[in-house]
């Protein structure tokens, strides 16, 4: 099999751009971690004690300083193999490439189970932190849209100049757009103003940007991953989801990406697509009382149900 090729680094610059320019949750995805093993990466969180009152008689007052090494584990390890006839190649002029599929596979299949993971983690977490609240969509009108997007900020409102994000259904951003009170404009833009991200509407209410998740398909609280990813049986529909990339973070360990060409193995005459993608969502606690406090969900009670 001298003429296998792994294509991952190759195309890497070209998979990364897909995925930012598809992805949701480009603001969260970081590859900044120090690895501690196949699986692991750790991150170290300090907390200080504050001021005393100064005696002018002398001395000084000794805090502690506490500084924990937290060691995390991914979960997610996915995988998927396409087998591609050699006549199939020939006969689609090359449309069936391993570069056609591996970037039609990114668009429409990595990306979106992706994002979906990353709102069912994060979601799952404010839940069990109990930072979340119930809310039927159908209850939120043009008159008490403001209003309630304000509730969820106010939850984390000390992160509000540290990168906050809240995510909204489509039917919240109509809502808001017809909002008599909202006489800001809400523009099709990308996520990072700056960068790639994918287009969707976005606004700001109260310094916060505010992102319309489109395909509502990605924005429940929980997936089934048997095969692709499938709202759970168990999932609410989420209304409205508030992160930061301070202590949220996607972190993915392994993209690899594997063409065999006809003769390189034993499945036939034609050539093997794999590809293997190992990732997870992490939310750290904050480093004042380390408690998780920086992630808020609003989801409909009837959904699900």
């Amino acid at each position: 099999m001298a003429n296998t090729l792994n294509n991952a680094e190759k195309w890497s610059p070209k998979l990364i751009e897909i995925m930012i320019d598809n992805s949701y949750i480009s603001p969260f995805i970081t590859t900044n971690v120090e690895w501690l093993g196949a699986k692991k990466f750790h991150f170290t969180q300090m907390s200080v004690k504050g001021y005393k009152a100064h005696d002018i008689t002398g001395g000084w007052n000794r805090q502690n300083i506490t500084q924990n090494d937290n060691v995390y584990t991914l979960e997610q390890d996915r995988d998927v193999e396409f087998f591609v006839d050699k006549r199939e190649v020939d006969e689609t002029n090359q449309t069936a490439s391993a570069q056609n599929i591996s970037e039609v596979f990114t668009e429409t299949q990595s990306v979106p189970e992706q994002d979906a993971y990353f709102f069912s983690k994060v979601a799952t977490k404010a839940i069990a932190a109990s930072l979340k609240s119930e809310t039927q969509l159908s209850t939120i009108t043009k008159s008490n849209v403001v209003a309630y997007l304000q509730g969820i900020i106010s939850k984390v409102r000390r992160y509000r100049n540290k990168g906050l994000v809240v995510y909204v259904r489509p039917e919240i951003m109509d809502a808001l757009a017809i909002a008599p009170e909202f006489n800001r404009n809400i523009d099709v833009t990308s996520i990072v103003q700056s960068g790639k991200a994918i287009q969707t509407r976005i606004t700001t209410l109260d310094g916060v940007p505010l992102v319309e998740i489109i395909d509502i398909d990605r924005f429940c609280t929980a997936f089934d991953f048997s095969d692709g990813f499938a709202k759970a049986s168990t999932a609410k529909d989420i209304n409205a989801l508030a992160a930061t990339p301070l202590t949220t973070k996607f972190v993915p360990k392994i993209n690899s990406i594997y063409m065999f060409a006809p003769g390189d193995h034993t499945e036939g005459d034609g050539y093997l697509y794999q590809n293997r993608a190992f990732y997870d969502t992490f939310v750290f606690p904050n480093g004042k009382d380390n408690k998780i406090d920086s992630i808020f969900v609003d989801y409909d009670p009837g959904a699900g149900e």
